[in-house]
């Protein structure tokens, strides 16, 4: 997500409701795996970031409604019940997930921004979650690790399954040392293209859900990695489901299909089978 996520707006106690009938809604999803889509020639990959998952059981009921398998990048970020998305309400939601075949890697544990190189490989980072959030500190290559692996840890604690030796840094903010540092704890950085970039965190009023939408089916081409949030605080008007459901259909109707990076050219090799992190 670009920048600090916004306070919620509204109050809290009606931000409880809404996520409690959407959770209500999570609990009723059958979780079985989806049938694979048939081979197809013109693939795209579907990720998610977290975010305040207020939108979450509603993606996960389009995504299987339409047998899609997606692939999830896991920070601990607050949520529309103030606890956050990693935590053990949430823990149920993710092992669905497991079990509908996603692919699943770090988003650093408190959604930690890169924001410049310092001497002696450190770097300068801001947390947007967590104890420490909005502030910036100095971290390690060693630290970062920390984080990245903080996430890993958390998912095996939740679901039972190993995340994969993938990661996406928040914002996409990186650096040639901070690639390197995750590399040499084992993690391959997972970006995404300029035309698969969805706009969900874009505000309401200058780039409403229709506009995203026509832009998407646009310009997406085959190939291309897609990004969207499981709740972005600062858009009024939620881009999921109002704008997911008629994206997959329209791209499935061009003859696009959708695959997680399990299947990727760059990241199966990564994908499955192989642990998280080099370091013990």
């Amino acid at each position: 997500m670009t920048g600090v996520k916004k306070a919620a707006t509204g109050k809290p106690s009606a931000n409880k409701a809404i996520a409690a009938v959407l959770l209500g809604a999570a609990a009723c999803q059958v979780a079985v795996a989806a049938p694979a889509p048939a081979t197809c020639a013109k693939p795209v990959y579907m990720t998610f970031d977290t975010g305040h998952m207020g939108v979450a059981p509603l993606v996960a009921q389009v995504l299987q409604k339409h047998h899609v398998r997606a692939s999830f990048f896991l920070a601990n970020e607050r949520t529309l019940t103030n606890g956050s998305s990693l935590d053990d309400q949430w823990a149920p939601w993710w092992k669905a997930r497991v079990a509908d075949g996603d692919v699943f890697g770090s988003h650093t544990y408190d959604h930690v921004y890169w924001l410049k190189d310092l001497p002696d490989g450190k770097f300068l980072v801001r947390p947007s979650a967590g104890p420490n959030a909005g502030k910036k500190e100095v971290f390690t290559a060693a630290q970062y690790c920390d984080a990245l692996d903080a996430s890993a840890k958390r998912f095996h604690e939740m679901t039972g399954a190993k995340m994969a030796p993938l990661f996406r840094a928040p914002g996409g903010h990186t650096s040639p040392a901070l690639l390197k540092a995750a590399l040499a704890c084992g993690y391959h950085h997972v970006g995404w293209a300029p035309n698969g970039f969805l706009g969900d965190e874009l505000p309401s009023d200058k780039y409403p859900n229709q506009r995203l939408l026509e832009r998407a089916l646009q310009s997406i081409r085959s190939g291309d990695i897609l990004l969207a949030h499981l709740g972005i605080w600062s858009r009024q008007d939620p881009w999921a489901p109002a704008v997911l459901e008629p994206l997959i259909t329209g791209l499935q109707a061009k003859g696009f299909c959708f695959e997680t990076l399990a299947q990727h050219p760059e990241y199966a090799k990564w994908v499955g089978g192989k642990e998280q992190s080099k370091r013990k």
